[in-house]
């Protein structure tokens, strides 16, 4: 069932922005955005459709802030990419957006995404009721911004020429911004869209978002380049503390194991409407890329 809905998900975000994209003007810009949001899976902009499902938010609704959030992600990735930061030439197995075009370029499309994730949030197609979208878009600018995950990337930029390693809980920190803060963002949309009660999802995200970040610690060590989209082994190569390296590759497996337990419990309050997003929580450690 998760991989279906996993896709149909990525498919219906996918032609809210080709559809959104399409209002603006035909230009290279246009067209590098258009570029970036393509091929990723989409997993943040699933946890908002199927967070809101659960709690009976219309999808025509809830479509606009899943498209919000991949559109946030994506502007994160692209100025991730860039040679200031971890100069990349590859993402989703594709050159990356100042590879293919340039790194102008890319800090203006990277700039373009972030804004359209607000725009996104803030349409009246989003929720009739203003304070509604006024709660999705401060929620999401605390997630994304200096709170979030640019304090996160920061810290991770710190890091790197910090004369003593990290310790697991800083690393922890870190990421609960770096990655985590937009998945647990992600994984409340829904039950804000619908007024309810946040808490359950939030433990939820908090411990599916560390999870996917210490997967994607394993796969930096066990992946290929060709399977994961993307450069392998530079954190090792540059020495960087890692949940790997504090835990051992078989220890950081067991810890994202006992996280994603912790998430499905926090769901089962849910009963059986959850079973999707549980399996969406399996699913971020055993995925290859």
């Amino acid at each position: 069932m998760f991989p279906f809905a996993l896709q149909d998900a990525a498919t219906r975000i996918q032609s809210q922005f080709e559809t959104v994209l399409g209002n603006l003007r035909p230009l290279p810009l246009t067209q590098a955005m258009g570029y970036a949001t393509r091929g990723g899976k989409a997993l943040r902009g699933f946890l908002v459709l199927e967070g809101a499902a659960l709690h009976g938010v219309s999808p025509d609704r809830a479509i606009w802030p899943a498209t919000a959030i991949e559109a946030i992600h994506a502007y994160s990735l692209v100025h991730d990419d860039l040679p200031a930061m971890d100069d990349d030439d590859l993402r989703r197995g594709l050159p990356t957006v100042h590879r293919k075009w340039d790194e102008a370029t890319a800090i203006l499309v990277g700039d373009a995404l972030q804004s359209l994730g607000f725009e996104l949030v803030a349409d009246p197609r989003c929720h009739p009721d203003a304070g509604v979208r006024a709660d999705l878009t401060l929620s999401l600018a605390q997630a994304a911004g200096a709170r979030g995950m640019v304090l996160g990337q920061a810290l991770d930029i710190a890091a790197e020429t910090a004369t003593t390693p990290l310790t697991l809980d800083q690393i922890t920190d870190l990421q609960a911004g770096k990655t985590g803060a937009l998945i647990t963002w992600s994984a409340m949309a829904g039950a804000r869209l619908a007024g309810a009660d946040t808490a359950p999802l939030r433990r939820f995200g908090d411990a599916l978002g560390l999870a996917f970040q210490i997967w994607d610690d394993v796969l930096d060590v066990e992946g290929d380049a060709e399977t994961v989209g993307k450069a392998v082994g530079k954190d090792a190569g540059r020495g960087k503390a890692t949940f790997v390296s504090l835990l051992g590759l078989e220890g950081a497996k067991r810890r994202a194991a006992q996280l994603v337990h912790e998430a499905c419990t926090a769901l089962d309050i849910y009963g059986e409407k959850a079973e999707t997003l549980k399996d969406a929580a399996r699913f971020v450690i055993s995925r290859r890329n």
